[in-house]
């Protein structure tokens, strides 16, 4: 991925350039030099910074990050698990704007020319717009603080007290995200130079995008985009048909194709079956196989042996009276190995991350010391040199981030604690002051890792603020608190990577900023509408349905735990927790220290978490498509690399697209007309 990503930027092919490099080649020029020409070239072709960010670029920027929201909310609601699609959200930007230009075509208007730079643009709004939809709490810290979280944590539990809940409203939620998610641009953008030029940072994901919009801009490309275009829409139009079928069929409670017992009734009853969703599917085909391999086998050791076992306990471990929901009954059992599993698999990679990252950066100013700039500059290809005057020739001022960290810092410490008094001003201000370092280490340690752990640095905040505001404030302080801090950290990462796909297309650093901005404004509105969607037309939260939200109720006993302790746990819980919490680190422990073909089959503990509270239909799902990228590979692999994306993005798009028609068929109270069920043959 580094070596492809550091070649993308100069190996480019400009109109009639081709010829003139040949000629070049031939006469014994340096293949090195020849790339600079080319990147010259189209240095000398870039528009202004004013003139990247287009009118048909935002539309196409609002249309993508709606579509996205609706996918990613859904994805949130029922399983909590997000795959990237930075890589999807750069095809379907290209899909727009080609399909845009051949509409204007038609009707024999000339638009202006689509460039590499534009499609980065897009791209970068559109994931800051439907970034608010995963990293703004829907389905974790802010849905936990719903009533219905609040009962099912159990109303007689110590740290759960009455009064301690806040219904989601659209007025509240709009301006906690405004209020919060600003801070988290202006976090490190005097550091992007630090980050991207001097210490080099790979940040994989952004040079993977930046590798595909290159590639998009090419002679060669376009004839691989149109057949990802098609692969793209045919499987669109596919999985939203589909999803239109399948609900003519799911008039009813466990009706439907997604309760479809593939496996049998009794398999059925444990949430072993495959439910048919196109969007589980195209997940598991853009995931790895080790993380979809890594759900299968906490879907069969939680609910294919552990919730079984510990149900025949019932009467002797907890009450037979109460309820499988109670947090003193199964689901107490449930939530918190959940809870062991991510605390353990987080608290490895947080001290994993910050060891490398302490080690990179002294590495990095000990390089520093002994190679004065100059000499490193002589020393770096042509390329590299193009780029990173281009990156620094639009500089943001320093100042501009400053104060404006400043003054957004200050609009959050007096309107926050005004809509939360529970969270006094003075945990806010700690927080916006140990923000950019904590930025600056996840940002540091997401370049060389891929890994965004904003998520840990917010459960260190939940646990030390629930601990800090005591038994009546903890829960809700915990978990605002939780939600402030990674908003920022989770924020000031993600421009990180946009920086890194800008500077290897050759995109001004100033409209990466303002596209950022614009986009994140308009997620702040699109998200809490997404979400009021769902929450008005489905059954939100409901622990048996389809949108069970399980993170929810992981988040709040969290809180609950930060405040009350272990006492919180039912009976033989803790001695469980702590052995799935070893577990989890020395998983992590096995996956570093073994031979890379053993250690490559160690399951992640954090995708494992996910099925323990959920279920295992999804992971059959997601299996399903790793089988198909297997498959696929085998077969054609040079196929399957070009297509794979493609097809898995027309697959989630397309049904996700249908839960817009559908949810507003619920709004309107239009039921399924028929319900299909399955009974045993004893039942008739």
């Amino acid at each position: 991925m580094i070596r492809i990503g550091g070649m993308s930027g100069g190996i480019t092919q400009v109109g009639n350039m081709e010829n003139e490099d040949s000629k070049e080649v031939a006469r014994g020029v340096d293949s090195e030099e020849v790339r600079g020409l080319q990147l010259q070239e189209d240095v000398r072709r870039i528009p202004p910074w004013t003139r990247q960010i287009t009118f048909r670029g935002i539309i196409a920027s609002i249309m993508i990050g709606i579509i996205y929201s609706v996918i990613v909310m859904k994805l949130n609601l029922t399983t909590g698990l997000v795959p990237n699609l930075n890589v999807s959200a750069a095809l379907l930007a290209f899909v727009f704007i080609q399909t845009w230009t051949k509409l204007l075509q038609k009707a024999n208007f000339v638009s202006a020319p689509f460039t590499r730079q534009e499609n980065t643009i897009i791209q970068t709004c559109a994931v800051a717009c439907y970034s608010i939809s995963v990293g703004g709490g829907f389905g974790s810290y802010l849905l936990g603080l719903n009533k219905r979280t609040y009962e099912q944590a159990g109303v007689d539990t110590e740290g759960n007290v009455p009064g301690s809940y806040k219904e989601p409203g659209l007025d509240w939620m709009i301006g906690f995200l405004f209020v919060v998610s600003f801070v988290g641009l202006l976090a490190l953008v005097p550091l992007r130079k630090i980050m991207i030029i001097d210490y080099k940072l790979t940040y994989p994901s952004g040079t993977a995008t930046a590798v595909l919009i290159n590639g998009f801009h090419t002679p060669k490309g376009d004839k691989n985009a149109k057949k990802q275009v098609q692969g793209f829409m045919k499987f669109f139009s596919i999985s939203f048909l589909w999803g239109m079928f399948q609900w003519f069929y799911s008039g009813g409670s466990q009706c439907g194709f997604v309760n479809f017992p593939t496996f049998g009734l009794k398999a059925w009853r444990q949430s072993f079956y495959f439910d048919f969703s196109m969007t589980y599917i195209g997940a598991g085909m853009i995931c790895s196989h080790l993380v979809n391999l890594s759900l299968l086998f906490g879907a069969v050791l939680s609910w294919g042996i552990m919730w079984p076992l510990i149900h025949e306990h019932k009467g002797d471990w907890f009450p037979k009276t109460l309820p499988e929901s109670s947090m003193k009954s199964l689901n107490g059992y449930k939530v918190f190995i959940s809870i062991a599993l991510i605390l353990g698999d987080g608290l490895y990679n947080f001290l994993k991350t910050l060891f490398f990252t302490g080690r990179s950066i002294q590495a990095a100013l000990k390089k520093r010391t002994l190679i004065s700039e100059t000499s490193e500059n002589k020393n770096q290809p042509l390329d590299d040199l193009q780029r990173n005057e281009v990156f620094m020739r639009e500089s943001i001022p320093s100042w501009v981030a400053c104060v404006g960290y400043v003054l957004f810092s200050i609009i959050s410490i007096v309107i926050i604690p005004i809509m939360f008094p529970q969270l006094k001003w003075y945990y806010v201000l700690v927080a916006y002051l140990l923000a950019p370092s904590l930025s600056f280490c996840n940002a540091y340690g997401a370049g060389l890792t891929d890994m965004n752990m904003a998520y840990n640095y917010g459960k260190v905040a939940l646990f030390v603020l629930a601990a800090l505001a005591g038994k009546h404030n903890g829960v809700v302080a915990g978990l605002i608190g939780c939600g402030l801090i990674k908003s920022i950290v989770s924020i000031s990462s993600d421009l990180m990577h946009d920086f890194k796909t800008g500077h290897l297309t050759l995109t001004s650093p100033r409209s990466m900023l303002l596209s950022q901005g614009i986009g994140t404004a308009i997620g702040c509105i699109v998200a809490p509408l997404t979400f009021f969607l769902f929450y008005k037309a489905f059954d939100v939260g409901n622990p048996d349905g389809e949108y069970k939200a399980p993170y929810a109720l992981i988040y709040r006993n969290m809180a609950i735990l930060g405040v009350e302790g272990f006492s919180a746990l039912p009976q033989h819980c803790l001695q469980l927790c702590y052995g799935f919490f070893a577990f989890a680190i020395v998983a992590n422990l096995l996956r570093e220290i073994t031979p890379k073909k053993i250690g490559k089959w160690v399951p992640l503990p954090m995708a494992m978490a996910v099925p323990f509270l959920v279920g295992a239909y999804f992971a059959i799902d997601m299996c399903v498509g790793s089988l198909i990228v297997y498959v696929w590979h085998q077969l054609n692999n040079r196929k399957a690399t070009l297509m794979v994306p493609a097809v898995a993005s027309g697959m989630i798009c397309g049904d996700g697209l249908w839960i817009l028609p559908s949810s507003v068929l619920a709004l309107f109270k239009i039921n399924p007309p028929v319900c299909m069920s399955f009974l045993p043959s004893a039942g008739f």
